[in-house]
């Protein structure tokens, strides 16, 4: 924020309405904020406590935001988020296919009350088609598009890369560049529309370049390819004090320096020359064995062998180059990952800790918009908390 007390960011001056979930959605209104909207988060009012926390809540994807407690059941509720839509540019939300409407708050609703607005939908399955009403979670979502069984190591099961893939880069993100594409093109065109986000979609998004390779006939099964440890020479090895490292050498001046740097007897190889790919990952996971992965950072930092060393999360933030980038800061007390990616005349920032539901119900909604008289009636009847 600058001195005012506004935000920097180059999305300064776009609002948005946040209906309260958990994983894709908050980290898509997460990666909005942190790049200046003013987002605006609903929570369940039944969530709110009556006695407010002095720590941010714990929940990172939360940040930048004000939490304001409204009860959906309650027709003043309804009308409340209704109300904040006519002045926002988009409304973000992840229920299942169906209950936004049963709410009173669906896309047609707010879309009436605002022709302009961009009404994001975030979903697993999608809005329609014959998953569309089942449970499910990232796992499940990048099963069906295809990710899940290209990642894992040949002969071995398909191993989830936590909940990345789907939640995060082909929910979350792709959410969060639907709504900029739709506020965009809506400033143009004065009408709105709504954005069906799916993480099946997104995540077969994401693989769309080994789908390409595939369809060439230049991958095969999981775990035997360039890029999913088929290669010995793109792969991570133990070191000696059970750390490990990650080596990457794709390209043949690279793949050269590793040998060298590694000090491996290659042979005079074709790197390429798959018959040769156990017997060299065997030596080189012998002469990763020998050092330490200190020991290993003091060889190759700096080099051009495409390495780092693999850290925990503990680790992480006090490396070197992420200290000297402040890849990592500090709010509220909370060290966590900065906002990405940067700019050099709008700097994103995080403005505010993550909130605890309802924690600026009464502000935020004034403003917005609402008079004192009318947010102390709502919180009379119930309605907001």
């Amino acid at each position: 924020m600058d001195k005012s007390g506004q935000s920097t960011g180059p999305l300064k001056g776009i609002r948005m309405v946040e209906i309260a979930g958990i994983g894709p959605a908050p980290f898509a209104a997460m990666v909005l904020a942190d790049l200046g909207a003013e987002v605006l988060r609903i929570d369940r009012a039944d969530r709110v406590r009556e006695e407010m926390p002095r720590t941010p809540h714990f929940d990172l994807l939360n940040r930048g935001r004000r939490s304001v407690g409204v009860d959906l059941k309650h027709p003043d509720g309804v009308e409340t988020v209704l109300t904040l839509v006519e002045s926002a540019d988009g409304l973000i939300e992840g229920f299942r296919p169906g209950v936004a409407e049963r709410l009173g708050i669906g896309p047609e609703a707010c879309l009436e009350r605002n022709p302009q607005m961009v009404y994001g939908r975030m979903t697993g399955w999608g809005q329609d088609g014959p998953y569309a009403s089942m449970a499910g979670h990232d796992i499940n979502y990048i099963a069906l598009s295809g990710v899940l069984g290209a990642i894992g190591r040949a002969g071995e099961a398909p191993v989830p890369p936590v909940n990345l893939a789907g939640d995060f880069g082909g929910g979350g993100m792709l959410l969060a560049v639907g709504m900029l594409a739709g506020i965009l093109e809506a400033r143009a065109s004065g009408r709105g529309q709504v954005v069906d986000a799916s993480m099946v979609e997104g995540s077969a998004l994401l693989i769309t370049m080994i789908y390409g390779m595939h369809q060439l006939g230049v991958w095969g099964p999981r775990g035997t390819n360039l890029l999913d440890t088929g290669a010995w020479f793109y792969d991570v090895y133990e070191c000696a004090d059970g750390e490990y490292i990650s080596l990457g050498s794709l390209e043949p001046q690279f793949f050269a320096e590793m040998v060298e740097k590694m000090g491996l007897d290659a042979g005079g190889i074709d790197q390429n020359d798959r018959s040769t790919w156990p017997e060299m990952r065997a030596r080189l996971a012998e002469a990763v064995k020998s050092r330490t992965r200190d020991e290993w950072c003091g060889i190759l930092d700096g080099s051009d062998t495409c390495f780092a060393p693999v850290l925990s999360l503990s680790e992480a933030p006090d490396h070197p180059h992420n200290a000297a980038r402040g890849t990592f800061v500090e709010v509220g007390g909370v060290l966590q990952p900065g906002p990405a990616p940067r700019f050099s005349r709008t700097p994103a920032r995080i403005d505010r800790a993550a909130p605890h539901p309802g924690q600026h119900s009464a502000e935020a909604l004034i403003d917005w918009g609402f008079d004192a008289t009318t947010v102390a009636g709502l919180q009379e009847s119930g309605a907001v908390k």
